[in-house]
């Protein structure tokens, strides 16, 4: 069945985390009326994520963030379109910029370079499954990694589509080694951020990638650590190649190959729980992007009426719900962030993609 549902640029996500948290606009400047509300709020988030702190000060600190982040969660609330919910999430006692350097890494310069791997198809756009969803095979996706305060998104997702190939081509479950990614890397970013292209040319060069079990994650780089040849490689690649910034192409080859590493701009996601959510051109500028994650499935699911009503003006009548088509997406922020397995579900729009650059490697 061909996609025939495409909305322009919605953005949807599953995450899991505390319960509704504070309703209201709550800010740093508004504490007095409600100080003990929001400070069982933060005790909570505290217990729920394992947060602690050095100093009365910095908690005052992280405090004040917190209820500037329950803040811009009920700004989000409101002025969202779509069936997002917006709260507390692991990163509430973050600032945007903290978020930004912990999680994201650095964005290419004039965009994705040319590598002469580019894959461009003259022939017409074949129809794809009305769904695909790699999840469902059976240990297909290996488990969900952490990267904690390792900003290594890129050799995770690297990782990822390198174990989910491996798995649906050969069978054999194996988890590969990210830490020799860091290790090794061509550019020595490791921590400090890196590009998926970047890991992929180091498993070339390596020729292939110990496993986790032999070589497992430390968080941090580790100087003149890179002996390649000091472990057993379990798992190869071929070679990889850039698709085409298309989402029909990308379904298309995502439901015949398997799955896909993508990046993605991470801003809504820091203070979002679940549902769907309206994006804006901006979310999807693929100069923006600056999060890799593994690209698993799509789908659609039926809107609620009221939520569609809402987007037609100068009409009083309810319209009828109209399926949202999503993207889903493996992420790289442990098991407390998101909803059965940490996937998120990324919307698919009219000629523009959330998701860039798509590529896969290639596995013998």
């Amino acid at each position: 069945m061909a996609l025939t549902a495409h909305p322009s640029c919605l953005l949807a996500l599953l995450v899991a985390g505390l319960a509704q948290g504070i309703r209201g606009p709550l800010r740093a400047q508004d504490l007095g009326p409600q100080p003990l509300e929001l400070k069982e709020a933060f005790k909570l988030f505290q217990i729920q994520f394992n947060r602690s702190y050095l100093s009365p000060e910095e908690h005052a600190h992280r405090l004040d963030i917190f209820a500037h982040n329950l803040a811009q969660a009920q700004r989000l609330q409101e002025e969202d379109l779509g069936t997002a919910e917006f709260g507390v999430t692991p990163f509430s006692d973050l600032t945007e910029e903290e978020f930004g350097q912990l999680y994201g890494y650095r964005r290419a310069a004039g965009g994705v370079p040319s590598m002469g791997r580019e894959i461009r198809s003259e022939e017409p756009e074949e129809s794809v499954p009305f769904s695909c969803d790699w999840r469902k095979v059976a240990s297909a996706i290996s488990p969900i990694k952490d990267q904690k305060n390792c900003n290594c998104c890129w050799a995770m997702a690297a990782a990822g589509n390198i174990e989910t190939l491996w798995r649906i081509s050969f069978w054999d479950f194996v988890d590969v080694s990210v830490q020799e990614l860091l290790d090794c890397g061509r550019c020595g970013d490791g921590c400090h951020g890196g590009f998926v292209w970047d890991a992929f040319i180091t498993v070339l060069n390596n020729s292939g990638l110990a496993s986790e079990k032999d070589y497992p994650f430390q968080g941090k780089v580790r100087a003149h650590r890179c002996h390649p040849k000091k472990y057993q490689k379990v798992a190869w690649i071929q070679d990889f190649i850039m698709l085409q910034n298309n989402e029909h192409r990308i379904a298309q080859y995502l439901a015949t190959y398997g799955p896909i590493t993508v990046t993605i701009n991470m801003k809504p996601l820091q203070l979002y729980r679940k549902g769907v959510i309206k994006a804006t051109p901006t979310t999807c500028d693929p100069q923006l992007v600056d999060h890799s994650v593994l690209l698993v499935g799509f789908g659609s699911v039926k809107s609620e009426e009221g939520i569609w009503a809402e987007t037609v003006s100068s009409q009083s009548q309810p319209q009828p719900p109209h399926p949202t088509p999503y993207w889903i997406l493996k992420n790289s922020w442990g098991a407390q962030w998101g909803e059965k397995v940490s996937v998120i579900y990324w919307g698919r729009g009219q000629g523009r993609t959330g998701l860039f650059p798509p590529s896969r490697p290639y596995v013998p």
